[in-house]
């Protein structure tokens, strides 16, 4: 085959070779540029139906124009039958030789997925498939730059099912739960296999293995993958949310479309990119405030001391799960009963402090207060500073949250007492009622926080156990001295 002409292009040298057929590397004659040659195995198209549908949505994903897409050139034939795709030369490595070297730096692993899911949306919308997304499929060029290969070719093979013999020629741990059981699948499968992917760049490991395909297949469908931040630290728990939801076994409860796993993984991507000063709990910027106006009689570095000491002393919520799934929950602003408006400020801090403490739970889905933001932005609402009940109501039920917490505090004398009650959204049935106070604002920090979020986590139908002291350095780790 080497320097042998096939149609006008000369073939230079061998590539790779596997199941899917051999690569070449080889020069068009006519346009004076280096392409790939891959030469499909007779066995996958001497169908002469098969072939005819591979043509076709070959074609179309050749029409395919994205910088995350594989160019492909050509789709021919030679002399004796054999068919042959010609695509564009990239110099780079594919993700599974990436992930060959160890798991992938947290910003990297984000970036390619995010580049994936590009080219995803625009092949979806024209209503285009892959079905086999897997590291092997995904090349990043010596710039960066994400290409997703072979489309179509997953079909071609049969590899929407297992065969007759039970193989998938090596490409079952990636497939979606529907694929595994011959369902019929639509573009949510190949959130999952992203999600896979996704798994595997961050932890160098399959969420679902097994000694032969049947194994993998099983794990699939009726097992759970370990935790990313159980294998890996330093991950973020939004990330590992965003993994967990393209996983959902079932497709109803799955990313839907593959915009809004790309609009997480961008926010999760500007959060990581926020000088990590700014990533302190807002109640410093608050009292900073405050205390440029001199109303406030704690000083800054007070506060700042008690939310690290908070932080680094604080044992956050580490539970064992009474559901099989982690459950979505919100918390919103909290009321001001002091009468005092110099205490605004603990209105978001207590409520982002929450936050901070529950998300530590993987049994948790905490919803952040940047995408209830992002609602609000949605509904046309502008400037809203307060979530209240109603507006806190209204936003769960867009985003299909179960449960939100709601609370005030007041004061009497040098006493500060904070209640919350955590609510059922859809029938506003109180699960949970708990209260907590101390002497000085100081001890809504010190100690009311993790007793509150002990209480939540009752609510939501959860058992608190010990903390892990890992999950505390996480904490200490995100939250860094100025």
């Amino acid at each position: 085959m080497i320097n042998n002409t096939i149609s006008h292009y000369k073939v230079l040298e061998k590539i790779a070779e596997g199941g899917m057929g051999v690569i070449y590397k080889a020069q068009d004659t006519k346009l004076k540029r280096i392409v790939v040659l891959k030469f499909l195995p007779p066995d996958l198209t001497r169908d002469a139906e098969a072939k005819e549908r591979f043509i076709k949505e070959a074609r179309a994903a050749s029409a395919l124009d994205h910088p995350s897409i594989c160019t492909i050139y050509e789709i021919d034939e030679t002399d004796d039958g054999q068919m042959f795709i010609a695509m564009a030369c990239y110099q780079g490595q594919t993700v599974k030789e990436m992930i060959g070297q160890g798991p992938l730096k947290l910003e990297k692993a984000i970036d390619i997925a995010a580049q994936v899911a590009q080219g995803l949306i625009k092949a979806h919308g024209q209503g285009i498939l892959h079905r086999d997304i897997k590291p092997g499929n995904i090349l990043v060029t010596d710039d960066g730059r994400v290409k997703i290969l072979d489309f179509g070719l997953a079909k071609l093979a049969g590899r929407t099912t297992l065969t007759k013999e039970g193989t998938t020629l090596g490409t079952v741990a990636y497939m979606s739960p529907q694929q595994t059981r011959g369902e019929a699948v639509d573009h949510r499968t190949d959130i999952w296999s992203l999600g896979v992917v996704l798994y595997e760049m961050l932890t160098g490991k399959q969420p679902f293995k097994g000694d032969y395909d049947q194994a993998v297949v099983y794990a699939i469908l009726n097992e759970e993958p370990q935790l990313v931040t159980g294998l890996r630290t330093g991950v973020p728990l939004e990330l590992e949310r965003i993994i967990n939801k393209a996983l959902v076994k079932n497709l109803e409860e799955r990313y839907q479309h593959v915009d809004e796993l790309l609009a997480d993984l961008r926010r999760l991507w500007k959060d990581l990119e926020t000088p990590r000063e700014s990533q302190l709990p807002k109640v410093v910027a608050k009292v900073a405030h405050k205390r440029r106006i001199r109303r406030i009689s704690i000083p800054v570095g007070i506060v700042i001391f008690l939310v690290l000491g908070f932080l680094l002393r604080s044992q956050l919520v580490s539970e064992q799960v009474l559901v099989t799934e982690p459950r979505p929950i919100a918390v919103i602003s909290f009321q001001n009963q002091t009468g005092d408006q110099t205490y605004d400020y603990l209105r978001e801090a207590i409520s982002n402090l929450l936050i901070t403490n529950l998300e530590q739970s993987p049994y948790l889905r905490v919803t952040t207060k940047e995408r209830m933001y992002d609602l609000i932005r949605q509904l046309g609402k502008e400037k809203v500073e307060v979530i209240d009940r109603d507006l806190g109501f209204e936003l769960c039920q867009l985003e299909g949250i179960d449960a939100i917490v709601l609370g005030s505090f007041t004061k009497a004398g040098d006493i500060f007492a904070t209640d919350v009650k955590v609510l059922d959204v859809r029938s506003k049935r109180l699960l949970k009622s708990a209260s907590a106070k101390g002497q000085g604002v100081d001890s809504i920090l010190k100690k009311q926080i993790e007793e509150l979020s002990k209480d939540i986590s009752r609510g939501v139908g959860l058992v608190v156990q010990r903390i892990e002291r890992a999950q505390l350095q996480i904490a200490v780790e995100n939250h860094p001295q100025p």
